[in-house]
């Protein structure tokens, strides 16, 4: 147990150095690995409000704290954070310093890898991994997981080497989640034949036709669920109700299409299917804090985009 306890320190210490040779400063970093992200702040700021693909992410220095799933939860140093679905996140960083910055890499990840894996594996997975419970896994990151992570932020000092290699690495980085504590919300999410895969279907469906008018009976009809079982396990997973989830799709969106394309407000809210430029108004302040104008103003000034 000691000499484990050691290994993850000296893990720990490494994926440091090796990050900061990337992290000079704060930022949100991609990198030239599909989907693998690198992230150091120094100032905990205002919370910070995404819709994010499932992805699993490991806290290298510092604690975050983020409201997911309807709940919150709180996570740190050698702790791995999974979001089995894409929802909406709020997060703020717990007193990061610029001499101690907050550290945490991610990778999004690829649903069709792990639906093929589970296929691969299962003859090895418990049968009865179909209970009720939230999209989120919080759990002590592990030996073999973090060894993962630094092999992939080495991998960045290798260019050459990526097109090849982080494939493989991919791969084996959602093995290790299957296998890991992790595993079991995985599966569940990703095995056909289980309600929680019945609900990621449904959740496929409303972020493909979000800009449509949504009826849940119909939703249901079309993943074989019934409307009270499809709403009562979508919020659990989620945090939200089918026509909730439909609404905060429309409103990120928007938001997305006015930073970063330049729409107008009242274009945008038509772009995302409202029928109704003063009821999205009124939910996107609800939503973000600030009507649509303003917003845009407050984030295209802290971002230097203005």
């Amino acid at each position: 147990m000691w000499e484990q306890s050691q290994r993850i320190t000296q893990l720990n210490e490494t994926l440091k150095e090796r990050m900061l040779l990337h992290l000079e400063s704060p930022c949100l970093l991609p990198t030239a690995i599909e989907g693998l992200r690198l992230v150091r702040r120094e100032d905990s700021g205002a919370p910070e409000q995404c819709f994010e693909r499932p992805l699993v992410g490991l806290v290298v220095q510092g604690t975050k704290h983020s409201f997911m799933a309807g709940r919150d939860y709180v996570y740190t140093e050698n702790q791995c954070i999974v979001a089995g679905v894409d929802m909406p996140i709020a997060s703020y960083v717990v007193n990061p310093t610029s001499e101690r910055p907050f550290l945490f890499l991610y990778v999004y990840l690829d649903k069709t890898l792990l639906a093929s894996l589970c296929e691969d594996m299962k003859d090895s997975i418990l049968h009865g991994d179909d209970e009720e419970c939230p999209g989120i896994s919080i759990a002590d990151a592990g030996e073999d997981i973090m060894d993962m992570f630094l092999r992939l932020v080495t991998l960045l000092e290798k260019p050459e080497q990526i097109a090849l290699r982080a494939p493989m690495m991919m791969k084996e980085l959602h093995y290790l989640l299957l296998i890991s504590p992790h595993g079991r919300l995985l599966r569940q999410l990703n095995t056909p034949g289980t309600q929680n895969n019945q609900i990621m279907q449904a959740i496929n469906w409303i972020r493909e036709n979000y800009k449509h008018p949504l009826r849940v009976e119909t939703l249901a009809r079309q993943v074989n669920m019934s409307a009270s079982n499809l709403h009562r396990r979508f919020k659990l997973l989620t945090g939200l109700s089918p026509l909730q989830y439909q609404k905060q799709l429309r409103l990120y969106e928007a938001q997305r299409l006015m930073l970063l394309e330049n729409e107008r407000a009242s274009s945008a809210a038509l772009s995302v299917g409202y029928e109704s430029v003063t009821q999205f108004n009124r939910e996107y302040k609800r939503t973000f804090g600030e009507p649509p104008l303003r917003d845009m103003n407050r984030r295209r000034t802290s971002s230097g985009l203005s």
